[in-house]
């Protein structure tokens, strides 16, 4: 289970590296400027709020399995394309169960069909899933994890939330979770 402490750093990264070239024109958009970095209160304040679009009771239902428990991960901000990236793990008895990722463009214009379709042209296998009114898709990444992405706008900002669990964990499984969690992002 080595591999599912790299859930939150896969789950940016791929959310990442699958909008670089996303832009609303058709063409690679410039990175937006920056402004001046958030203080690390801030930074955990965003660590927070995303875990508690999920609540570790939800996680637990999903993968039939009590005690579940949340902790902040890591953030990330990517410079290539925008993202600002905040995560929350999900553990039982200390072993990663999952994580959500939530990816903030501040500044650009992409819309959600076009992030999902940068996430399936990214990750080979990536198949839609019904049910999420922007798109969302799912993949099971080196036979080690299986992703549910779904991509919205927020307030005008366009969004990507994911949760990322064991290679075990089917899409049914996953479409509550995100669905909970993109309703709150």
């Amino acid at each position: 289970m080595r591999s599912m402490r790299a859930l939150p750093i896969a789950l940016l990264v791929v959310a990442a590296a699958g909008l670089v070239g996303c832009s609303s024109g058709g063409e690679q958009a410039a990175a937006p400027k920056r402004s001046a970095p958030h203080s690390s209160s801030a930074a955990a304040k965003n660590v927070v709020e995303t875990c508690s679009l999920l609540s570790p009771n939800d996680v637990s239902k999903a993968i039939n399995t009590p005690d579940v428990s949340a902790k902040p991960g890591q953030s990330e901000n990517t410079t290539g394309n925008g993202g600002k990236a905040t995560s929350c793990e999900y553990q039982v008895a200390g072993k990663p169960a999952g994580a959500l990722a939530v990816t903030r463009y501040e500044g650009r214009h992409t819309k959600p069909a076009e992030m999902i379709a940068a996430i399936k042209k990214a990750k080979a296998g990536a198949a839609d899933v019904p049910g999420f009114a922007d798109g969302a898709v799912y993949y099971v990444d080196g036979q080690k994890t299986a992703t549910l992405a779904a991509a919205k706008l927020s307030g005008g900002v366009p969004v990507v939330v994911s949760y990322t669990g064991p290679v075990k964990m089917t899409q049914e499984m996953m479409i509550p979770l995100v669905r909970t969690a993109v309703s709150g992002a």
